[in-house]
Protein backbone atom coordinates (compact mmCIF):
# COMPACT_ATOMS: atom_id res chain seq x y z
CA UNK A 1 0.00 0.00 0.00
CA UNK A 2 1.31 3.42 -1.40
CA UNK A 3 2.14 5.83 1.78
CA UNK A 4 -0.44 8.07 2.55
CA UNK A 5 0.31 11.80 3.78
CA UNK A 6 -1.10 13.15 7.11
CA UNK A 7 -4.09 14.77 8.10
CA UNK A 8 -4.10 18.38 6.71
CA UNK A 9 -1.95 20.60 9.32
CA UNK A 10 -1.50 24.36 8.51
CA UNK A 11 1.24 26.32 9.89
CA UNK A 12 0.34 28.67 12.12
CA UNK A 13 0.00 31.93 9.81
CA UNK A 14 -0.59 36.15 10.47
CA UNK A 15 -1.67 36.61 7.47
CA UNK A 16 -0.93 40.88 7.08
CA UNK A 17 -1.20 40.65 3.28
CA UNK A 18 -3.54 42.26 1.10
CA UNK A 19 -6.24 39.32 1.16
CA UNK A 20 -6.48 37.05 1.93
CA UNK A 21 -6.45 36.89 5.78
CA UNK A 22 -6.99 35.36 9.12
CA UNK A 23 -10.37 34.24 8.98
CA UNK A 24 -12.79 35.35 12.74
CA UNK A 25 -12.58 31.80 14.17
CA UNK A 26 -16.07 31.94 14.64
CA UNK A 27 -16.59 31.42 10.47
CA UNK A 28 -14.05 28.48 10.72
CA UNK A 29 -16.53 27.01 13.13
CA UNK A 30 -19.58 28.13 11.22
CA UNK A 31 -17.76 26.09 8.29
CA UNK A 32 -17.44 23.24 10.62
CA UNK A 33 -21.65 22.07 11.00
CA UNK A 34 -23.15 19.65 9.41
CA UNK A 35 -24.61 19.19 5.95
CA UNK A 36 -28.05 18.96 4.71
CA UNK A 37 -30.05 18.63 1.42
CA UNK A 38 -29.81 21.85 -0.80
CA UNK A 39 -33.79 21.60 -0.56
CA UNK A 40 -33.97 20.78 3.38
CA UNK A 41 -36.09 23.53 4.86
CA UNK A 42 -33.06 24.10 7.06
CA UNK A 43 -31.30 25.23 4.23
CA UNK A 44 -33.70 27.03 2.41
CA UNK A 45 -34.09 29.25 5.30
CA UNK A 46 -30.62 29.79 5.98
CA UNK A 47 -30.07 30.87 2.10
CA UNK A 48 -33.08 33.56 2.47
CA UNK A 49 -31.67 34.18 6.00
CA UNK A 50 -28.02 35.05 4.50
CA UNK A 51 -29.77 37.34 1.87
CA UNK A 52 -31.33 39.59 4.41
CA UNK A 53 -28.17 39.69 6.53
CA UNK A 54 -25.94 41.17 2.65
CA UNK A 55 -28.81 43.54 2.02
CA UNK A 56 -27.87 45.06 5.29
CA UNK A 57 -23.79 44.71 4.46
CA UNK A 58 -24.61 46.07 0.90
CA UNK A 59 -26.56 48.71 2.04
CA UNK A 60 -29.61 48.24 -0.14
CA UNK A 61 -33.23 46.46 -0.46
CA UNK A 62 -32.74 44.98 -3.68
CA UNK A 63 -34.10 41.86 -3.80
CA UNK A 64 -31.93 40.48 -5.93
CA UNK A 65 -29.01 39.88 -3.26
CA UNK A 66 -27.75 36.37 -3.33
CA UNK A 67 -24.09 34.37 -3.15
CA UNK A 68 -22.35 33.15 -6.29
CA UNK A 69 -20.52 30.22 -5.26
CA UNK A 70 -17.06 30.44 -6.52
CA UNK A 71 -14.62 33.23 -5.74
CA UNK A 72 -14.78 36.65 -5.99
CA UNK A 73 -13.99 36.62 -9.25
CA UNK A 74 -17.01 34.38 -10.09
CA UNK A 75 -19.10 37.17 -8.65
CA UNK A 76 -17.31 39.74 -11.31
CA UNK A 77 -17.81 37.61 -14.26
CA UNK A 78 -21.45 36.32 -13.00
CA UNK A 79 -22.22 40.03 -12.85
CA UNK A 80 -20.05 41.35 -16.29
CA UNK A 81 -21.78 38.56 -18.78
CA UNK A 82 -25.34 38.55 -17.16
CA UNK A 83 -25.21 42.33 -17.82
CA UNK A 84 -23.15 42.59 -21.30
CA UNK A 85 -24.89 41.73 -24.62
CA UNK A 86 -22.22 41.21 -27.81
CA UNK A 87 -21.47 44.71 -28.97
CA UNK A 88 -22.79 46.56 -25.83
CA UNK A 89 -20.43 49.26 -25.18
CA UNK A 90 -18.65 49.49 -21.83
CA UNK A 91 -16.40 51.86 -19.63
CA UNK A 92 -13.89 50.71 -17.24
CA UNK A 93 -11.96 53.31 -15.81
CA UNK A 94 -8.31 51.41 -15.08
CA UNK A 95 -6.33 52.49 -11.64
CA UNK A 96 -5.06 49.59 -11.08
CA UNK A 97 -4.71 45.47 -11.99
CA UNK A 98 -8.49 45.17 -11.40
CA UNK A 99 -9.27 47.32 -13.29
CA UNK A 100 -7.57 45.67 -15.94
CA UNK A 101 -9.49 42.54 -15.03
CA UNK A 102 -12.80 44.13 -15.72
CA UNK A 103 -12.11 45.37 -19.17
CA UNK A 104 -10.47 41.66 -20.29
CA UNK A 105 -14.06 39.95 -18.40
CA UNK A 106 -16.27 42.70 -20.47
CA UNK A 107 -14.05 41.80 -23.82
CA UNK A 108 -14.43 38.25 -23.22
CA UNK A 109 -18.34 38.80 -22.97
CA UNK A 110 -17.90 40.34 -26.16
CA UNK A 111 -18.29 44.19 -25.67
CA UNK A 112 -17.43 46.86 -27.18
CA UNK A 113 -14.71 48.22 -24.26
CA UNK A 114 -13.22 51.58 -23.69
CA UNK A 115 -11.28 52.18 -21.06
CA UNK A 116 -9.51 55.60 -19.70
CA UNK A 117 -6.47 55.20 -17.18
CA UNK A 118 -4.83 57.43 -14.51
CA UNK A 119 -1.09 56.30 -13.37
CA UNK A 120 -0.84 53.75 -10.27
CA UNK A 121 -1.24 55.26 -7.39
CA UNK A 122 -3.66 57.83 -8.13
CA UNK A 123 -7.99 57.99 -8.28
CA UNK A 124 -10.13 59.13 -11.02
CA UNK A 125 -12.16 62.90 -10.86
CA UNK A 126 -15.44 62.57 -11.06
CA UNK A 127 -14.94 65.18 -14.07
CA UNK A 128 -13.13 63.09 -15.91
CA UNK A 129 -15.34 59.97 -15.77
CA UNK A 130 -18.43 62.70 -16.61
CA UNK A 131 -16.63 63.27 -19.94
CA UNK A 132 -15.58 59.88 -20.69
CA UNK A 133 -19.59 58.56 -20.06
CA UNK A 134 -20.67 61.36 -22.24
CA UNK A 135 -18.38 60.39 -24.82
CA UNK A 136 -18.23 56.94 -24.78
CA UNK A 137 -22.50 56.39 -24.24
CA UNK A 138 -21.78 52.79 -22.16
CA UNK A 139 -24.28 50.62 -21.92
CA UNK A 140 -22.26 49.41 -18.48
CA UNK A 141 -19.86 51.70 -16.22
CA UNK A 142 -17.61 48.50 -14.36
CA UNK A 143 -15.28 50.60 -11.82
CA UNK A 144 -13.34 48.71 -8.74
CA UNK A 145 -14.00 50.49 -5.83
CA UNK A 146 -10.63 49.63 -3.76
CA UNK A 147 -8.12 48.38 -6.04
CA UNK A 148 -5.78 46.33 -3.57
CA UNK A 149 -2.83 46.46 -6.31
CA UNK A 150 -2.76 49.86 -5.91
CA UNK A 151 -4.44 50.25 -2.20
CA UNK A 152 -6.48 53.44 -3.80
CA UNK A 153 -10.32 53.78 -3.27
CA UNK A 154 -11.76 55.51 -6.29
CA UNK A 155 -15.00 57.77 -4.63
CA UNK A 156 -18.08 56.26 -5.87
CA UNK A 157 -20.91 58.80 -4.60
CA UNK A 158 -21.45 60.60 -7.48
CA UNK A 159 -20.94 57.88 -10.21
CA UNK A 160 -24.43 56.46 -10.01
CA UNK A 161 -26.10 59.92 -10.76
CA UNK A 162 -24.26 60.67 -13.74
CA UNK A 163 -24.87 57.05 -15.18
CA UNK A 164 -28.86 57.39 -14.81
CA UNK A 165 -28.42 60.56 -16.34
CA UNK A 166 -27.29 58.92 -19.17
CA UNK A 167 -29.11 56.01 -19.63
CA UNK A 168 -26.01 53.52 -18.22
CA UNK A 169 -25.58 50.55 -15.74
CA UNK A 170 -23.26 51.02 -13.09
CA UNK A 171 -21.13 48.39 -11.67
CA UNK A 172 -18.64 48.20 -9.16
CA UNK A 173 -16.05 45.72 -7.78
CA UNK A 174 -16.32 45.91 -3.95
CA UNK A 175 -13.85 42.63 -3.09
CA UNK A 176 -11.03 44.67 -1.37
CA UNK A 177 -12.93 47.35 -0.12
CA UNK A 178 -16.80 45.95 1.30
CA UNK A 179 -16.98 46.10 4.81
CA UNK A 180 -14.00 48.04 5.63
CA UNK A 181 -14.81 50.99 3.56
CA UNK A 182 -17.80 53.17 3.42
CA UNK A 183 -20.46 51.68 0.70
CA UNK A 184 -23.78 53.01 0.17
CA UNK A 185 -25.43 50.69 -2.98
CA UNK A 186 -28.73 52.29 -3.04
CA UNK A 187 -27.63 55.99 -1.67
CA UNK A 188 -25.03 56.01 -4.46
CA UNK A 189 -27.03 54.63 -7.39
CA UNK A 190 -25.45 51.11 -7.91
CA UNK A 191 -26.60 48.58 -10.57
CA UNK A 192 -24.71 45.86 -9.56
CA UNK A 193 -22.19 45.40 -6.93
CA UNK A 194 -19.71 42.17 -6.32
CA UNK A 195 -17.60 41.08 -3.46
CA UNK A 196 -15.76 38.36 -2.19
CA UNK A 197 -15.19 37.00 2.03
CA UNK A 198 -10.97 36.96 2.08
CA UNK A 199 -10.91 40.58 2.56
CA UNK A 200 -12.55 43.23 5.60
CA UNK A 201 -15.42 40.64 5.72
CA UNK A 202 -12.91 37.90 7.36
CA UNK A 203 -13.60 35.02 5.23
CA UNK A 204 -11.72 32.27 3.11
CA UNK A 205 -12.38 32.94 -0.57
CA UNK A 206 -14.71 30.77 -1.78
CA UNK A 207 -18.05 32.53 -2.01
CA UNK A 208 -19.01 36.06 -3.52
CA UNK A 209 -21.42 38.06 -2.43
CA UNK A 210 -23.74 39.87 -5.35
CA UNK A 211 -26.46 42.37 -5.12
CA UNK A 212 -28.66 44.13 -8.53
CA UNK A 213 -30.57 46.84 -8.57
CA UNK A 214 -34.13 46.61 -10.67
CA UNK A 215 -33.22 47.79 -13.42
CA UNK A 216 -29.96 44.99 -13.35
CA UNK A 217 -32.32 42.48 -13.03
CA UNK A 218 -34.46 43.46 -15.61
CA UNK A 219 -31.77 43.32 -18.21
CA UNK A 220 -30.74 39.64 -16.96
CA UNK A 221 -34.41 38.50 -17.14
CA UNK A 222 -34.55 40.20 -20.90
CA UNK A 223 -31.59 37.47 -21.35
CA UNK A 224 -33.11 34.58 -19.39
CA UNK A 225 -33.04 30.84 -20.79
CA UNK A 226 -34.06 28.04 -18.20
CA UNK A 227 -31.92 24.75 -19.50
CA UNK A 228 -33.89 22.48 -21.00
CA UNK A 229 -33.91 19.42 -18.90
CA UNK A 230 -35.85 21.72 -15.74
CA UNK A 231 -37.77 23.94 -18.45
CA UNK A 232 -41.61 23.73 -18.08
CA UNK A 233 -44.29 25.44 -20.39
CA UNK A 234 -43.86 29.40 -20.38
CA UNK A 235 -40.55 29.42 -19.52
CA UNK A 236 -38.25 32.05 -21.12
CA UNK A 237 -35.86 30.93 -23.63
CA UNK A 238 -34.34 34.41 -25.12
CA UNK A 239 -32.82 34.66 -27.95
CA UNK A 240 -29.74 36.54 -26.35
CA UNK A 241 -29.24 34.40 -23.69
CA UNK A 242 -26.73 34.89 -21.02
CA UNK A 243 -23.97 32.56 -22.80
CA UNK A 244 -22.14 31.44 -19.74
CA UNK A 245 -24.23 28.38 -18.05
CA UNK A 246 -22.67 28.45 -14.46
CA UNK A 247 -22.85 32.37 -13.97
CA UNK A 248 -26.32 32.92 -15.63
CA UNK A 249 -27.79 35.56 -12.94
CA UNK A 250 -31.13 34.53 -14.30
CA UNK A 251 -30.92 31.18 -13.44
CA UNK A 252 -28.95 31.85 -10.23
CA UNK A 253 -31.95 34.21 -8.79
CA UNK A 254 -34.39 31.65 -9.88
CA UNK A 255 -32.41 29.30 -7.54
CA UNK A 256 -32.33 31.79 -4.78
CA UNK A 257 -35.64 33.09 -5.18
CA UNK A 258 -39.40 31.41 -4.31
CA UNK A 259 -39.16 29.15 -7.02
CA UNK A 260 -36.11 27.22 -6.08
CA UNK A 261 -36.13 26.37 -9.43
CA UNK A 262 -32.30 23.97 -9.38
CA UNK A 263 -29.39 25.36 -11.07
CA UNK A 264 -26.31 24.14 -9.57
CA UNK A 265 -25.65 21.98 -5.46
CA UNK A 266 -25.34 25.34 -3.21
CA UNK A 267 -21.91 25.36 -1.61
CA UNK A 268 -23.33 24.48 1.67
CA UNK A 269 -20.42 25.14 3.95
CA UNK A 270 -19.07 28.39 1.99
CA UNK A 271 -22.99 29.68 2.68
CA UNK A 272 -22.28 28.63 6.54
CA UNK A 273 -19.09 30.61 6.48
CA UNK A 274 -20.64 33.44 4.61
CA UNK A 275 -23.49 33.79 6.20
CA UNK A 276 -21.22 34.17 9.64
CA UNK A 277 -19.45 36.44 7.84
CA UNK A 278 -22.05 39.07 7.69
CA UNK A 279 -23.69 38.12 10.80
CA UNK A 280 -20.28 38.99 13.24
CA UNK A 281 -19.93 42.13 10.96
CA UNK A 282 -23.90 43.23 11.31
CA UNK A 283 -23.53 42.42 15.67
CA UNK A 284 -20.05 44.25 16.26
CA UNK A 285 -21.98 47.30 14.06
CA UNK A 286 -21.58 48.02 10.14
CA UNK A 287 -19.84 51.72 10.55
CA UNK A 288 -18.18 50.30 14.04
CA UNK A 289 -16.53 47.72 11.89
CA UNK A 290 -15.39 50.65 9.37
CA UNK A 291 -14.27 52.61 12.06
CA UNK A 292 -11.83 49.49 13.47
CA UNK A 293 -10.37 49.76 9.98
CA UNK A 294 -9.67 52.95 9.92
CA UNK A 295 -8.25 52.52 13.13
CA UNK A 296 -5.84 50.10 13.04
CA UNK A 297 -5.37 50.95 8.88
CA UNK A 298 -3.96 54.49 10.18
CA UNK A 299 -2.06 52.66 13.16
CA UNK A 300 -0.08 50.18 10.46
CA UNK A 301 0.00 53.67 8.07
CA UNK A 302 1.56 55.91 11.33
CA UNK A 303 3.92 52.60 11.71
CA UNK A 304 5.80 52.36 8.54
CA UNK A 305 6.23 55.86 7.92
CA UNK A 306 7.40 55.76 11.90
CA UNK A 307 10.30 52.86 10.41
CA UNK A 308 11.27 55.83 7.70
CA UNK A 309 9.25 53.71 5.31
CA UNK A 310 7.63 55.75 2.33
CA UNK A 311 4.21 55.16 1.23
CA UNK A 312 3.07 54.63 -2.05
CA UNK A 313 0.34 56.76 -3.59
CA UNK A 314 -2.20 59.12 -2.83
CA UNK A 315 -2.57 58.66 0.72
CA UNK A 316 -5.69 60.70 0.53
CA UNK A 317 -7.67 58.05 -1.45
CA UNK A 318 -6.16 55.14 -0.01
CA UNK A 319 -8.06 52.06 1.45
CA UNK A 320 -8.76 52.03 4.75
CA UNK A 321 -7.33 48.16 5.51
CA UNK A 322 -4.35 47.70 3.57
CA UNK A 323 -1.37 50.15 2.97
CA UNK A 324 1.63 49.94 -0.04
CA UNK A 325 4.74 50.97 1.30
CA UNK A 326 7.79 51.35 -1.27
CA UNK A 327 10.82 48.62 -0.77
CA UNK A 328 13.65 50.42 0.53
CA UNK A 329 16.74 50.05 -2.26
CA UNK A 330 19.09 49.24 0.57
CA UNK A 331 16.99 45.05 0.81
CA UNK A 332 15.60 42.50 -1.48
CA UNK A 333 11.55 43.06 -1.20
CA UNK A 334 11.14 39.25 -1.70
CA UNK A 335 14.11 38.23 1.02
CA UNK A 336 12.74 40.31 3.85
CA UNK A 337 8.90 38.87 2.88
CA UNK A 338 10.67 35.30 3.25
CA UNK A 339 11.92 35.59 6.48
CA UNK A 340 9.06 37.47 7.81
CA UNK A 341 7.06 34.26 6.93
CA UNK A 342 9.73 32.15 8.01
CA UNK A 343 10.64 33.30 11.27
CA UNK A 344 8.15 34.99 11.99
CA UNK A 345 5.12 33.45 10.83
CA UNK A 346 4.34 36.54 8.97
CA UNK A 347 2.52 36.77 5.43
CA UNK A 348 2.57 40.56 3.76
CA UNK A 349 2.68 41.26 -0.16
CA UNK A 350 4.53 41.99 -3.07
CA UNK A 351 2.52 44.02 -5.81
CA UNK A 352 1.83 43.42 -9.67
CA UNK A 353 2.66 44.57 -12.54
CA UNK A 354 4.83 47.91 -12.52
CA UNK A 355 4.97 48.22 -9.04
CA UNK A 356 6.21 44.27 -8.83
CA UNK A 357 8.87 44.66 -6.49
CA UNK A 358 8.86 47.62 -5.88
CA UNK A 359 6.20 47.95 -3.13
CA UNK A 360 4.81 45.76 -0.21
CA UNK A 361 1.53 45.39 0.30
CA UNK A 362 0.75 45.49 4.38
CA UNK A 363 -3.01 44.51 4.87
CA UNK A 364 -5.15 45.14 8.42
CA UNK A 365 -8.42 43.70 7.39
CA UNK A 366 -11.23 41.79 8.63
CA UNK A 367 -10.02 39.67 12.01
CA UNK A 368 -6.64 40.90 11.79
CA UNK A 369 -7.63 44.72 11.90
CA UNK A 370 -6.52 44.97 15.58
CA UNK A 371 -3.86 46.39 17.88
CA UNK A 372 -1.59 43.11 18.52
CA UNK A 373 -1.27 42.38 15.00
CA UNK A 374 -0.26 45.78 14.27
CA UNK A 375 2.34 46.00 16.36
CA UNK A 376 3.44 42.62 16.17
CA UNK A 377 3.87 42.99 12.58
CA UNK A 378 5.70 45.90 12.77
CA UNK A 379 8.30 45.16 15.60
CA UNK A 380 8.78 42.20 13.12
CA UNK A 381 9.68 43.95 10.46
CA UNK A 382 11.41 46.26 12.01
CA UNK A 383 14.09 43.61 13.03
CA UNK A 384 14.46 41.98 9.68
CA UNK A 385 14.37 45.04 7.75
CA UNK A 386 17.49 45.80 10.44
CA UNK A 387 19.18 42.29 9.84
CA UNK A 388 19.25 43.22 5.88
CA UNK A 389 20.99 46.57 6.70
CA UNK A 390 18.70 48.75 6.52
CA UNK A 391 18.95 51.71 8.97
CA UNK A 392 15.45 51.84 10.72
CA UNK A 393 14.52 54.24 13.74
CA UNK A 394 14.37 51.27 17.11
CA UNK A 395 10.77 51.05 17.84
CA UNK A 396 9.84 53.92 15.17
CA UNK A 397 7.61 51.83 13.92
CA UNK A 398 5.59 50.35 17.53
CA UNK A 399 5.77 54.03 18.94
CA UNK A 400 4.34 55.56 15.99
CA UNK A 401 1.43 53.18 15.70
CA UNK A 402 0.76 53.42 19.57
CA UNK A 403 0.43 57.19 19.41
CA UNK A 404 -2.18 56.75 16.70
CA UNK A 405 -4.29 54.02 19.29
CA UNK A 406 -3.21 56.64 22.45
CA UNK A 407 -4.61 59.42 20.44
CA UNK A 408 -7.74 57.41 19.41
CA UNK A 409 -8.43 56.75 23.36
CA UNK A 410 -7.76 60.58 24.33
Amino acid sequence: MSHLPGPIDPPARLLMGPGPISAYPSVLRAMGAPLVGQYDPFMTATMTETQELYRRVWSTENDATVLVDGTSRAGIEAAMVSLIRPGDRVLVPVFGRFGHLLAEIAERALAEVHTIEVPWGQVFPVSTIREAIERVKPHLVACVQGDTSTTMLQPLDEIGELCRAHGSLFYTDATASLGGNPFEMDAWGLDAATAGLQKCLGGPSGSAPLSLSDRAVEVVRSRARVEAGIREEGDASASDFIRSNYFDLAMILDYWGPRRLNHHTEATTMLYGARECARVLLLEGRDEVIARHRLHGDAMLAGVEGLGLTVFGDVAHKMTNVVAVEIPDAVVGDAVRSELLSDFGIEIGTSFGPLHGRVWRIGTMGYNARTDAVLTTLAALEAVLRRHGAAVPAGGGVEAAQGVYAGARA
